[in-house]
């Protein structure tokens, strides 16, 4: 039965010739111009890594392997790791993937020193730094540090880098369930069931109700759609630094979660949803489109930003945000929540346009976007199903964003991707030689 090592090893030796032609005749190319406002803004703009698994387009959204997100928004997790690793879809009922699922079925058991640990912890501890504690205490299991200690060669350090992401995605789903359930007083752990794919299995082991298997089927949808946003967001960005340095994936993924647990980056949707629960509250329930339409503008006008509104990248509707919707509008079009973010979609683009040329005519910059990003709609949906913990919600994320982080970790192991090391300036050294 054909195995996803052996997909990789077909592929690998292909990567490293077009790497090598790449670097041969376009070496000496200039890829980007960096400004001093680039440097200072977080560098934002400036191309400087190679990312192979997925890109964002500002007019089109998240893009994998070439496959816009849209089209493929019925892929399991199991299909989009494969994806993200090899380029290709492979059907639910492909060797590849139903080997995949046996090795996660094999592979899931958490040791028992984690939940030793995790109970050890403060009570109150925030859920990120238990899920993050949790997978750097489970370093010592790492083949490839075991495989490095021993000798392994460079060509072959994805090797054991993939047996490491392997082992390490089968058990993230237990280990965040657990997670949830020890820190929100749930009850027993429910541990994984063989068989049961990689999206209905942690969905079964949150324990959340779900007799119609709805909640499992969304726990599918968001998995895939938060899987990869390209390399230079903060947590692709991080695992990728740390992981150039030879660090193993538990070490690498860690550093890229404990960015994604800051509130610029993945904890921005538990900002969006307080912000609808607020307005309904204050209104009483769903509020009418001019009662959202005046606090819009008595948000922005105060200072403040309307939270899921706008992107780095993005120029238009973020395509994860309208998927989401779909998967609204089919399953819980009537839940007062949702109704609340569907009009708001429907009201503040429309403000935030009117709010831009405001600040045009004062003399003040425009707003560069004015469309919904995934954070908007993706709270509404957990909370409908009962996950109401939004502390939580970045977990999830993280669940997600390890699939994008470690297929990148192994593509960078595969073609031998130097270590980061950009070249910083002083702040003297650009008033003295910038002309």
């Amino acid at each position: 039965m054909a195995t996803l090592q052996e997909k990789l090893q077909e592929l690998i030796p292909q990567w490293r010739t077009e790497r090598a032609k790449i670097l041969k005749e376009y070496g000496d190319k200039e890829l980007s111009k960096a400004t001093v406002t680039m440097a200072f803004g977080g560098m934002r703009g400036i191309k400087g890594m190679i990312c192979d698994t997925s890109v964002v387009e500002p007019d089109k959204g998240l893009i994998i392997r070439g496959y816009p997100l849209l089209d493929i928004m019925d892929l399991w997790p199991e299909q989009t790791f494969c994806l993200l690793l090899t380029g290709k879809i492979y059907d639910l009922d492909d060797p590849i993937i139903k080997n995949y699922q046996k090795e996660m079925d094999r592979r899931s058991q958490i040791p028992q020193y984690v939940y030793d640990v995790l109970e050890a912890m403060p009570r109150d501890s925030h859920p990120m730094c238990m899920l993050n504690t949790g997978i750097l205490v489970m370093e010592k299991e790492s083949s490839f540090r075991a495989a490095y200690t021993k000798g392994t060669k460079k060509e072959d350090y994805w090797v054991s880098t993939l047996d490491d992401s392997m082992t390490l995605l089968a058990r993230l789903p237990g280990l965040a369930a657990a997670v949830y359930r020890l820190r929100y007083e749930k009850g027993d752990y429910i541990h994984w069931t063989p068989g049961l794919d990689w999206g209905a299995n942690y969905a079964n082991m949150l324990g959340i109700s779900d007799p119609t298997g709805e909640f499992a089927k969304l726990m599918r949808l968001y998995l895939h759609f938060h899987c990869d946003h390209e390399g230079g967001n903060v947590s692709a960005n991080t695992c990728h630094t740390v992981g150039s340095a030879l660090s193993d994936a538990y070490y690498a993924v860690s550093a890229g979660l404990n960015g994604l647990a800051g509130p610029l980056h993945g904890l921005a949707n538990q900002e969006c949803l307080g912000w609808v629960l607020e307005l309904m509250e204050k209104f009483g329930g769903t509020p009418t489109e001019e009662q959202i339409r005046n606090t819009a503008f008595e948000t922005l006008r105060a200072g403040q930003v309307v939270p899921g509104y706008g992107h780095a990248v993005l120029r238009v509707t973020d395509p994860r945000f309208t998927g989401f919707n779909k998967f609204g509008k089919q399953y819980l079009a009537n839940d007062p929540v949702f109704m609340t973010v569907d009009r708001v979609f429907n009201v503040v683009p429309k403000v935030l346009e009117e709010y831009s040329a405001e600040r045009v005519k004062a003399g003040k910059g425009p707003i560069a976007n004015f469309w919904p990003n995934v954070d908007a709609g993706s709270g509404a949906l957990l909370y409908h199903y009962g996950l109401t913990e939004f502390e939580y919600y970045t977990v999830l994320f993280s669940v997600s964003r390890a699939m994008g982080m470690l297929s990148q970790l192994v593509w960078n192991r595969a073609v031998g991707t130097a270590i980061t090391r950009p070249k910083s300036v002083s702040m003297e050294w650009i008033t003295k030689n910038v002309k």
